[in-house]
């Protein structure tokens, strides 16, 4: 069978990008389409050579994994190591769905035309192929969302959370943030974000009306009875959200944390409650925000 590489290229490169470009979509970030052009050349040349050379360092995991993060890089300028790694799982699962339904066509199709060398697979007549399994692809993808999407409730959401602090007890309930990697900076304990107004029955009033004060280093508003026996205990988290960067929050640790959910208890003692002076929501919903990982 004869291989004509400008052939393979082109197939490569359009294959490449049709992967990148379906990882921005589900991504949902800006498409620049000539980092995606160029980051789907180096792919495809990347292929070439591989199977030319036949040299099994090509064939090598770390290798692999090098090049995606360096054609997640060029295609996406992720902006820091979590957003590269979030990329670059995002691009594998859907590398997976376009590799196995372009695979399964050409099995179905010509599999007498599969060519193996190097850990690489290539097929001399795939254009249609590869138009048919991004439409195929891009069909599970879309429906494989939506099923997902459709199987989270408001509840799974939510939960109820009963705080512990200074022997007093508060129930509220939070919302579930998988966003919310937060975390008191020496300790790395977790943070759960909550209401202010929620506190008042355990910590000290004048605490609670002067975080801005006490935040920039000024107490002079603080009881020294209150100044003595808080100081120690009191936390300044640092955070960065829409619209706020280089934010700071004022937290304590609490005694005992428990966390219901689908009939279930869980029982946490090292977090750290960060007061947020304002209301979380306009109708009240849920005044607490905590990480997926305190679930």
């Amino acid at each position: 069978m004869t291989i004509y590489i400008d052939v393979v290229l082109i197939e490569n490169l359009l294959m490449n990008y049709i992967i990148l470009f379906a990882t921005g979509v589900i991504l949902k970030i800006q498409i620049k389409h000539i980092r995606l052009i160029l980051s789907s050349l180096l792919g495809a040349i990347y292929t070439i050579i591989a199977y030319i050379s036949g040299l099994k360092i090509y064939s090598n995991f770390f290798l692999k994994l090098i090049l995606s993060f360096v054609l997640i890089f060029i295609a996406f300028y992720p902006r820091n190591l979590k957003k590269l790694l979030k990329f670059t799982l995002i691009f594998y699962l859907t590398l997976f769905v376009f590799g196995g339904a372009a695979f399964a066509l050409i099995y179905v199709v010509k599999p007498q035309e599969i060519l193996k060398n190097n850990g690489l697979i290539l097929n001399v007549s795939s254009l249609k192929v590869i138009f048919i399994s991004a439409i195929i692809a891009f069909g599970i993808i879309i429906i494989g969302f939506k099923i997902v999407k459709s199987k989270i409730s408001p509840k799974d959401m939510y939960c109820n959370i009963e705080i512990k602090i200074n022997q007093k007890n508060i129930k509220t309930k939070a919302m579930i943030d998988t966003g919310n990697f937060l975390k008191e900076p020496i300790t790395n304990t977790p943070v759960i974000v909550m209401e202010h107004t929620l506190l008042y029955e355990c910590i000290p009033k004048e605490i609670l009306n002067h975080m801005e004060n006490i935040l920039g280093g000024d107490f002079s508003e603080i009881p020294d009875k209150v100044k003595e026996e808080y100081i120690s205990r009191l936390k300044v988290i640092p955070f960065s959200s829409l619209g706020k960067q280089n934010g700071m929050l004022l937290g304590i640790k609490a005694d005992s944390v428990k966390i219901e959910k689908e009939e279930e208890e869980k029982i946490n003692q090292d977090v750290i409650i960060g007061i947020y002076n304002k209301s979380l929501t306009k109708k009240g919903e849920y005044r607490a925000l905590l990480g997926i990982e305190l679930i």
